[in-house]
């Protein structure tokens, strides 16, 4: 099989990025039938063939005459095959540029001879740097626009190398070319003796591209877990680094535990080894809690963290909001997260730092980041697939940044959990129950209160232990000091979970009713209470019943606008998708709904 080089085209708007890919394909015999055909034919209106029409897919893009779209090409030579982006130039579709930027393992950066180095010529060559290109081509097109001059092409040489050297570029070749006529594309040109060098075609045919990537360590991050039946649960993903066989000692991370590996699976084939970069299907010798967003690896060295600093290209209309919390989507797992410090802006020209309070489109900055739970992540530089992230706004769902981490903070680096003598077990035992968290969730008046109170009145006649944790209880006293925005409410339901572990470790047998409107925060909430302690029950009330109740008021000042951001009528409730059990309290009486609950969680506990 012939090596691959992935690459991408990217530059200055009008550079002629699609069109030296067009006349790349047609010199080196490369094009599809029709698009021979239609070549041969040539434009009916007189005008002449736009190689540029071979890439640009869309038809706002033929239009226009500009490239909105990344346009993805797989073309194979007698030396090598090649997977191209051809990516935008403008600036209003960087994210865009970027996306090609993270796919590619070398560069191909056009500018204007006739104009020189551009801004977005700067910020592309940064973009691709920040994403881990180590290898860059410039090339100098419209060399005809300039006669062919040797000079202008040295003056613009001077600059690339300057701009080359400030990035730490490792590979670099400068060409001048003439994309439309093919100057120095595929063949040599006649018409610049004084360039030595290779054509485009031939460096990229013979370019080294240095993918070594310094984590030697199996790692995997996990991105589906299947179970086809009860007897089977094997773990998917794409091996980041390193290679694995069978019987090897591996990790679970976040969860720290330890197992064997008992079959690996690729292609539909049991295998006896895998390395890197194959997706695989593997099974383990403990039946342990993993699901998607954790890593399995033999690394000792990998660890986990909530805090990190990166350098990330803000690409939201809406500038960067300290106040907000942003998905993080790193390796397989998507958690909240926000950004609550500014370190620098990076100048796209000069790459000088500067001090800044806000970050705005198309910026490249330096930024800390707190991640509302530990997740396995690592420096880009060592680990390309767990130091790459995207940040996703929680409310349009669109990308707003992407980044690579810098530096990370290794949690709890100087606390150590003190085992005591007195251990859950001893203290659930002594109390004759098994500590159990019933997470009641449902809108504003669907009677989520009630029903905890009708199970633990019945739970105590049972003379059982318990302890309820009601929403408003618990924020005027506990968390009177969070509000009602996003964030606010996430980290209300971060330490109410927390401490109804707590209580779970002291043998209690808790109770909450909490709206907890968000899947994502009732899963951290199930994650650090523990899946087999956790019980989730959905009171789905229809929010008719619930808004004609309205006990406190709350939906007439929603309605008026007097509340903003309340759950079911401005602020969205995500329903659980498999809750342990659901019960509509508009129909029957508490205590009808509290024997069917009960008898519901003495199965959990048995």
């Amino acid at each position: 099989m012939k090596e691959l080089l992935k690459f991408l085209t990217c530059g200055s708007v009008d550079d002629g990025k699609s069109t030296l890919m067009g006349r790349l394909l047609y010199d080196a015999g490369l094009l599809f039938d029709d698009q021979q055909e239609e070549l041969e034919k040539g434009p009916t209106d007189g005008s002449r063939f736009e190689y540029a029409d071979l890439l640009d897919g869309l038809t706002d893009e033929r239009e226009q005459g500009i490239t909105i779209d990344v346009a993805y090409r797989y073309f194979t030579t007698k030396e090598r095959s090649f997977i191209v982006a051809d990516t935008p130039g403008h600036e209003q579709y960087t994210r865009n540029m970027a996306v090609g930027a993270s796919f590619a393992d070398l560069a191909v950066i056009l500018l204007d001879a006739s104009k020189g180095i551009k801004t977005q010529t700067y910020r592309h060559a940064r973009i691709c740097r920040l994403m881990g290109i180590k290898s860059f081509v410039f090339a100098v097109n419209k060399m005809d626009t300039v006669d062919f001059s040797e000079d202008v092409f040295k003056s613009v040489e001077t600059e690339l190398m300057s701009l080359s050297e400030n990035l730490g570029i490792d590979e670099l070749c400068i060409i001048p070319l003439s994309a439309y006529d093919g100057d120095n594309v595929a063949k040599k040109s006649e018409r610049m003796p004084w360039y030595d060098g290779p054509n485009l075609l031939s460096y990229m045919e013979g370019v080294k591209i240095d993918v070594d990537i310094p984590c030697k360590d199996f790692v995997m991050p996990v991105q589906r877990v299947c179970r086809p039946n009860a007897d089977y649960r094997g773990y998917e993903g794409e091996i980041a680094a390193g290679s694995i066989g069978i019987g090897s000692r591996v990790r679970v991370l976040p969860g720290n535990e330890y197992a064997k590996i008992t079959s690996i699976i690729k292609a539909a084939e049991d295998k006896e080894t895998a390395s890197a970069g194959s997706p695989v299907t593997i099974t383990i010798d403990r039946d342990i809690d993993i699901s998607r967003g954790d890593v399995i690896t033999d690394s000792e060295t990998l660890r986990k963290t909530d805090s990190i600093e990166a350098k990330i290209i803000w690409f939201d209309d809406e500038p960067l909001d300290l106040n907000s919390s942003y998905y993080i989507k790193l390796g397989t797992c998507s958690v909240p997260a926000q950004v609550n410090e500014i370190s620098y802006l990076e100048d796209a020209s000069s790459g000088e730092k500067q001090k800044s309070e806000k970050v705005e489109k198309n910026n490249i900055a330096c930024v800390k980041i707190r991640i509302s739970r530990k997740i396995v992540c690592t420096k880009f530089e060592e680990l390309p697939a767990l130091g790459r992230f995207l940040l996703i706004n929680r409310v349009s769902n669109a990308t707003a940044a992407c980044g690579t981490i810098v530096s990370t903070k290794e949690a709890g680096t100087n606390l150590t959990y003190h085992a005591t003598d007195i251990t859950k077990e001893l203290r659930s035992e002594a109390m004759g129950q098994k500590p159990l968290t019933i997470w009641m969730s449902g809108l504003s008046g669907a009677g989520k209160s009630t029903l905890a109170n009708a199970v633990e009145t019945a739970m105590h006649a049972m003379g059982r232990h318990t302890m309820l944790l009601d929403g408003d209880n618990v924020r005027l006293g506990l968390n009177n000091d969070l509000g009602f925005n996003e964030d606010d409410r996430a980290e209300n339901i971060r330490r109410v979970a927390e401490v109804s572990k707590l209580m779970n470790d002291a043998g209690l047998i808790v109770l909450t009713a909490f709206i907890s409107p968000y899947q994502e925060d009732r899963k951290l909430a199930r994650k650090i209470i523990g899946k087999d302690a956790f019980f989730e029950v959905f009171v789905d009330t229809p929010i008719e019943v619930c808004e004609s109740r309205d006990v406190k008021g709350l939906y007439k000042k929603a309605r008026s606008g007097e509340i903003a951001e309340f759950t079911g009528v401005s602020s969205p409730f995500e329903r659980p998708d498999n809750p342990d059990f659901t019960i509509d309290m508009s129909e029957g009486s508490p205590e009808d709904a509290a024997a069917l609950l009960i008898r519901e969680i003495s199965k959990k506990m048995k």
